[in-house]
Order: structure tokens, then sequence, then C-alpha cells
């Protein structure tokens, strides 16, 4: 069976060189209609697509924990069709994507605001907020000249790029696709990851309109699938998403030729290679004057960050950094016990999660065990230091750490900046949870804070994970790793605007669910977010939303509200 798998490498790798030419051709209406056909084919088998999440993960189809496949999975790829076609469609029209965009300086920094970008997003993320931050020296009017990427000269193809598929969220694997067709005008050949196999039906029934115009072929199979797509002649580039583990074994080999060839700087794939690599990625807990309702919903927050899909994200925050000068500290740390123990039970279904725990009580026997059959892991007192093993590798599993470092005030933004930059492997993604008032205290100290904190997306008062919801947004590491230094990766995704050159994306939500927020003065009526691991009616939520991201049905909205409020 393998050697049919590997033989369908040559057979599908030729049909891209053909399709390559009729990809060439098309025109960009005709791209734009490609994208709104594959969104209808996305609501249209979604139920499909969260049958077989739900099964592949082991979920109870009933838990409202099957809102996280809904909201991960084809809600997030509608509404990355419906902004990709609305970019392809200015281009076609000798418009800019970035035409009526509103732009900010940030020090000498350009930045675009890229959510809310309609009234829906008002109304269904209201308080929430996103801009990109592209990198120092370009311009507003280079943003915009440059903005369209490959889709500025469709008929200049790119060759063929290999995808290596993500194996713990399901979106991830379809929208890597799309940046390869349209930020880099390649064909693709996507490789499944092995655990997701039972999407590969319904995958090849959403992507129908690019596999029948010849952009797209995919294929399952195990390592030597993989090895060889990402090795054969006629492949141009390989796009990956996983552990920077992964990325070095298939760039420099494994064991000792791997040692050798990093030395000598003699990768064994010399062709170009993006990634996204995940890492460690902190909370930062700016300390203040909370009430004990705002005690919970944030450690229920952070609960969320470390143990939405089980843990298995790579954007999964892995260690708390908190003031060991805030007198509410204490208080904090016991309700982040009681939300890790309280979130509901699920099957550890991703490969090696259960080794990987035992790896983490080996290294901290002192651990505390939360959670059904104390299956989670808090360590409360880990060191500032890269020397620490959960600072310095992730575990991809339900283990959470905290730091604590001394300081309040500026001398805590400055110290907690530091921490997170120099002490935590990778650098895709950064939370700051904070009152409002502390911000505002703050001042330039708390702007000092995001502009120095060398994170692709920086969250502030909401989990990274809006950033990747966010189909305007960018998605990756801090730009700057090589393939010898990899870390969280290289290159970025999403991006549904096709802006170049690109530094960060700045996520803000709001500090207090409604009706809290409201009383409290912020701008923001949204109750706890469906994405919450306790949210009750998540599931609801999540696939009332992801009807409306099909069609943006206005008739829909008060059904997804109720639905959103019981939550």
């Amino acid at each position: 069976m393998q050697d049919l798998d590997v033989r369908a490498v040559d057979v599908a790798v030729n049909e891209l060189v053909e399709g390559e030419k009729r990809w060439g051709a098309t025109t960009l209406p005709q791209r734009r209609d490609l994208l709104l056909k594959t969104r209808d084919l996305t609501a249209k088998h979604a139920q499909e697509w969260v049958d077989a999440a739900v099964e592949l993960k082991k979920l109870d189809p009933s838990s409202p924990l099957v809102g996280e496949e809904w909201l991960s999975g084809p809600y997030v790829l509608a509404n990355s069709l419906t902004a990709l076609a609305e970019t392809i469609d200015r281009l076609s029209k000798g418009r800019s994507p970035l035409d009526g965009a509103k732009f900010h300086d940030v020090g000498n920094q350009v930045v675009v605001d890229v959510l809310p970008t309609s009234i829906y997003d008002d109304l269904l993320l209201s308080g929430f907020s996103a801009q990109v931050w592209l990198q120092r020296g370009v311009s507003r009017a280079a943003a915009k000249a440059d903005a369209g990427l490959a889709q500025l000269t469709p008929s200049k193809t790119g060759g063929i790029g290999v995808v290596l598929g993500a194996g713990n969220i399901m979106s991830i694997a379809p929208l890597d696709v799309l940046y390869e067709l349209f930020a880099h005008n390649r064909v693709v050949a996507l490789k499944l990851n092995p655990i997701t196999d039972l999407l590969f039906p319904v995958l090849n029934k959403v992507l129908a309109p690019f596999i029948e115009v010849g952009a797209l072929r995919i294929l399952k199979g195990g390592a030597e699938v993989g090895g060889a797509l990402v090795n054969h002649e006629l492949v141009d580039h390989v796009h990956m998403t996983g552990s920077a583990l992964t990325h070095d074994a298939i760039v420099w080999g494994v064991g000792d030729e791997a040692a050798t060839r990093k030395s000598a700087k003699d990768p064994k794939l010399t062709k170009p290679v993006t990634s996204e690599l995940g890492g460690v990625s902190p909370t930062i807990v700016v300390p203040g004057e909370w009430s004990d309702a705002d005690l919970k919903f944030q450690a229920e927050h952070v609960a969320t960050q470390r143990l939405h899909n089980g843990g298995y994200n790579c954007v999964a925050s892995q260690a708390l950094i908190v003031s060991s000068d805030w007198k509410q500290k204490d208080a904090f740390l016991n309700e982040l016990r009681k939300a890790i123990a309280a979130a509901p039970a699920r099957t550890p279904y991703y490969p090696g999660s259960d080794s990987r725990v035992a790896t983490a009580e080996k290294q901290y026997p002192h651990a505390e065990k939360l959670g059904p059959n104390g299956g989670r892991l808090l360590i409360a007192d880990l060191k500032a230091s890269s020397d620490e093993p959960a600072l310095s590798g992730e575990y991809f599993a339900p283990v959470y750490g905290v730091v604590e470092i001394p300081g309040v005030g500026a001398d805590f933004a400055v110290d907690a900046t530091r921490t997170a930059n120099e002490e935590f492997a990778g650098t895709l993604g950064v939370n700051i949870i904070a009152d409002p008032s502390d911000i505002s205290a703050l001042g330039d100290a708390f702007d000092e804070m995001i502009e120095k904190l060398r994170y692709g997306t920086i969250a502030v008062n909401a989990w990274t994970g809006v950033g990747f919801l966010t189909p305007t947004a960018s998605w990756g590491a801090f730009p700057g790793h090589t393939i010898d230094d990899v870390q969280s990766g290289i290159g970025v995704v999403h991006n549904a605007w096709l802006m170049d050159r690109i530094e960060r994306t700045v996520v803000r939500g709001p500090f207090r669910p409604s009706p809290r927020s409201v009383l409290k003065g912020e701008k923001s009526i949204s109750p706890k977010p469906p994405w919450f691991v306790d949210n009750a009616t998540a599931a609801t939520t999540g696939r009332r939303l992801t009807a409306f991201a099909g069609d943006h049905n206005p008739l829909r909205l008060p059904a997804i509200f109720a639905s959103a409020l019981r939550g």
C-alpha cells in the first residue's frame, strides 16, 4: 500500500505541472468565483467536516466542546474565503486590497486596522479589534501598492508547492493551501497529516473547485509519502505546520547526519521552506485590583488558552508570567487551579500526549495533578530561565507552568517583556491580561511593552487564537528566523488582504464579558466568547456562526445572539 501511495506522488505532481498552466490562465474574476464556490461548498459540507473531526478527536458529539471544531474548522475557512474573494475582486478592478483601510503610525511603523472590517464584525465580535504592523520602513503608499502579492501578476505562476498539513486544527491545511495559491501563485500538493485522514473525503468535496481546475491535489500517507513529495524534482517549495523537531528532520535529517549538515550549513532539503512551528507561548498578567468576578473570568480565560483543543495548539499558552508582588496573586492562582480542574474531560487524542505529560511529571515531580484522572499538570514555581524544560520546549499537552517575577507597574512590564523575549522558546504568540485602568495608568510603558515583544501575534485581553480566526490578520512567527534556527517558523499565512512585509498582528479584546463590561465603561457587549472551554452553548453558537459565514444572511443573527448569551 505504501508503494502505491508513493507512486501516487508522481501522478499528482505531474498533473500539477499541467494544472499550473491552467492556473496561470485563470483570470482574477474566475479565481474570485472559485473562492466563492469553495465557500458555498464549505457551508454545504460543514456538518460532515465537523462529524469527521469529532470522530478523530474522540469527542462526545453532544458536548459543547464540538463548538471548537465548528469555529476552528469550517467557520474560519468560510470567512477566509469571503475575505480573499473580496481581495481578488478589488484587484480585478484595478484597486488595492487596502483601499479604504485605516492606517496608523506607531513610532516609525505603519499599522493597518484589520478587525473590525464590517458591521457584522462590530456585532459578532463587539469590543475585539486587530491591527497588522508592517515592518519598519514600509510606507503607506508602498503598503497599498504591494498589497496583492503574486495576484498582482496572476499569469506569472510560482511552480509547485507542497503543503504538509497539520494534525491538530482542521482548517490549517486548507488555509495554507489558499495562501500558497494566492499569495505565491503556486499550485499545491497537499499531504494530509495521517491523524486527519478522516477529513480526506470532505476536504476533496470542499476544495473541489481548485482540484477541478488542476491547481490542487490532496494526498494521504505517512513519512515516505511526505519525503517523496518534498524531495520531488518538480516541487519548488515546501510549507509545513508542526514542530521545530519535525522541521529540522525534514531540512537537516536526524541524529549525526543532522549535526554534520548543520555545522557544514549543508541542508538535506535545498528548496525554500516556510513554516509555522509553535513554541512556548507565555501569558503575562499585569497586576491590578480585580474583583472576584474578574479573577474567575480571567482564570477561565487562561485555562482556555492552555486547554482549548485539549492543549494541542501551536499557540497554546504554556506558562504564566505573574508578579510575586501582586496582592491578588494567590487568589488568582487558586481560581486558575479550579478552572483547569473543572474544564470538560476529553480523550487525549493527539499521539504522544500521555508520554509528554509523563515526561513533564519526571521533570517536575512536585507538579500538581488536576482535572479528570489528574491528567493536567500545573507547575507553580518555574524559574524565569531558558534552562527550565517547561520554557525551552513545547509540551503540546495539558501541562501549564507559572513563572513569578518581582515588581509592579512599569517595572513589571519591562521585566515581563524581557522574560518573554529571552527565556521562552519560540515567537508565535504572547497573551497579555490587564485591567483597562491599569493599561491607562501604565501609559507609554504599556505601549513600549507591545512594541518590544518579539512575537508574531500579541493578544491583549484576548487569546492569540482570535488572531488565527481573523482572516485579514497575519499568522506566523516574528520575522527573522532561519532554517538553522527556525524556532516558531519562517513566513506568514492567512493575511487575506495579501499585505507584504508584515511584522506582527496585535489583537485586543474586552477585559470583562457583558454586561459587566458595559457597567465598567468598556465598549463591548460581547458575552463569554464561544471558544472558552467552559462555554455551555459553544457547539450551537459555532454551528450557527458557520452557517452565517457561508451566506451572510442577517436573518441568522438573532439566533446566534440568543445562543451566545446563554454561553
